[in-house]
């Protein structure tokens, strides 16, 4: 008997349906274009035909995904007697390698980091109940090298403060003063790190995240330079100011996790050059900086909310590495980094507006991997949660719409043209000098703002820290955060600027400081 065959084609539900004329319509009337309604109609049947033609197969097609190597369970959200600092997002237990340079260390991954399985928040109702189903690059290279992934970190409103008050799941505090702030925007990292709760930390950095809390929480934070480390899989701000770092209580440590998380990832990142090298840091850290010339940066003290006890002791921090370790050191002058921060503001305001918000988290003008179910689910949020953003990601919305709008974005380009020549600022100082010193932030960790605070109090708590970490965020380079000992029980960041690439002199100046201080003590 022969066998019956089906029909050539079965009926499925179209994956992107045909707009109503009345949609297109007002698509049109929102570009500015005058339609008939039978010119419309043209328009329609084309459209269609692109959507059944194009669309509905990549629909079909199946979306290529990040490996996910090593077992796992989702774990669990801790509770409040397990979360002292409330710095865990969720903890979970997946081990790496059996050997490898992390073998025996705890990691905490930032919450605005996927990791497959286990859930995801970056801070916001925007992202509640979102599960990954890939591993970032940096996670499978942190497991590859043997680390031992215990959970994630609670982060500020997805990433978009330099507080600690601003993320969903409530403050993080200070483990050194719980009324003061940890920083952000990788505010649960630094509180683990320095509460002892895990070895090191993965990192997020569009305008100081990883050297803010750095410095308010007393530990070890490098942002590294733009291309080193790469950021697939980690749901970004804007394109040119995205980086991801290590975080640690040792120089050692930090640049023992830079070993890892460095490196070329196969082109998914496309900002990274293909030929790049990662030098083996731990081996380099020698402390011996007496060939070397150090720069204090005078525009990076006594800014109007700078405290005087602050910028003394990282002046006297910098001195140190003259008086007990050889180097030559002086003060240099770069007038323009006294603007970085208002070159900064409209590249992560109308540029982050663009890539986050208006482009589903990932914008659409790179040929970089692209989660697309992070995507979604951000989308999807977006449109049910708008109105639970928090107020800095809500000022951010609001001012990129309005200078878009009325003004043709054009201040993001004159801020991108501008950023070039604070760039070339930069090098000039740093073509006499091997690193460049200044505050971290100008102050110790700040107080949480008051219950319900009023805008101006919410504004200044989220970005007062930013002034001197923001402009290095716009050129590039290579900047780490280090302790330079405590002012009424609170640390006090110092921030050590260097090359691009030259992460090797940055970390063993550090190296060289850190024990300076530690001798001391």
């Amino acid at each position: 008997m022969a066998e019956s065959k089906g029909p050539e084609k079965l009926y499925k539900e179209p994956a992107v349906r045909v707009p109503t004329l009345s949609r297109l319509s007002a698509i049109a009337k929102s570009l500015g274009l005058e339609m008939e309604d039978s010119e419309l109609m043209a328009y329609r049947g084309a459209i269609s035909d692109i959507l059944a033609d194009t669309y509905q197969r990549l629909y079909e097609l199946p979306d290529p995904k990040l490996p996910v190597k090593y077992p796992r369970i989702p774990g669990y959200r801790p509770s409040p007697e397990d979360n002292p600092y409330n710095a865990w997002y969720w903890r979970c237990d997946i081990k790496g390698a059996s050997s490898g340079k992390l073998h025996g260390k705890t990691v905490a991954v930032k919450d605005n980091t996927c990791v497959a399985g286990v859930p995801m928040m970056n801070g916001s109702l925007i992202l509640e109940g979102f599960v990954p189903d890939v591993d970032a690059t940096v996670v499978t290279r942190i497991l590859d090298a043997g680390g031992h992934i215990v959970g994630k970190s609670c982060v500020e409103n997805l990433c978009c403060s330099g507080g600690s008050f601003t993320a969903a799941t409530g403050p993080v505090v200070n483990p050194h003063n719980k009324t003061r702030m940890s920083g952000g925007s990788s505010s649960g990292s630094a509180a683990l790190v320095a509460g002892g709760q895990v070895d090191m930390a993965t990192g997020g950095d569009q305008g100081g995240s990883i050297r803010i809390p750095a410095a308010c929480c007393g530990i070890v934070g490098l942002k590294p330079t733009y291309w080193l480390v790469p950021y697939t899989g980690i749901m970004p701000i804007e394109f040119t100011l995205d980086r991801t770092g290590p975080m640690a209580r040792t120089v050692y440590d930090t640049a023992l996790m830079l070993e890892v998380m460095a490196g070329y990832d196969g082109g998914m990142d496309p900002r990274q050059p293909r030929d790049l090298k990662v030098p083996e840091y731990t081996s380099l850290l020698t402390g011996k900086i007496d060939n070397l010339k150090i720069g204090i940066l005078k525009e990076g003290f006594g800014l109007k909310n700078s405290e005087a006890d602050v910028d003394k002791m990282v002046r006297e921090a910098a001195e140190q590495l003259g008086t007990a370790g050889g180097a030559v050191v002086e003060e240099v002058s770069v007038p323009m980094h006294s603007d970085g921060t208002q070159i900064f503001g409209p590249i992560l305001q109308i540029g982050g507006d663009r890539m986050m918000f208006e482009g589903a988290g990932f914008g659409t003008s790179a040929e970089m991997y692209y989660d697309t179910t992070l995507q979604e689910a951000f989308s999807r949020g977006l449109k049910c949660h708008s109105n639970d953003l928090s107020k800095s990601c809500k000022l951010v919305r609001l001012i990129a719409k309005y200078l878009h709008e009325d003004y043709n974005s054009v201040f993001y380009g004159k801020a991108q043209n501008l950023g070039r020549e604070l760039c070339k600022a930069y090098d000039a100082a740093l073509e006499k000098y091997d690193v460049l010193i200044l505050p971290t932030i100008p102050k110790k960790a700040p107080v949480f703002p008051q219950e319900n605070p009023p805008m101006e109090e919410y504004l200044e708590r989220a970005f007062e820290s930013i002034p001197n970490t923001s402009p290095i965020n716009v050129t590039g380079h290579p900047a780490l955060s280090i302790n330079a000992g405590f002012s009424d029980g609170l640390p006090v960041g110092m921030m050590i600027v260097g090359r691009k690439f030259d992460e090797v002199t940055v970390l063993n100046v550090a190296f060289a400081y850190e024990k300076i201080r530690d001798t001391k003590i």
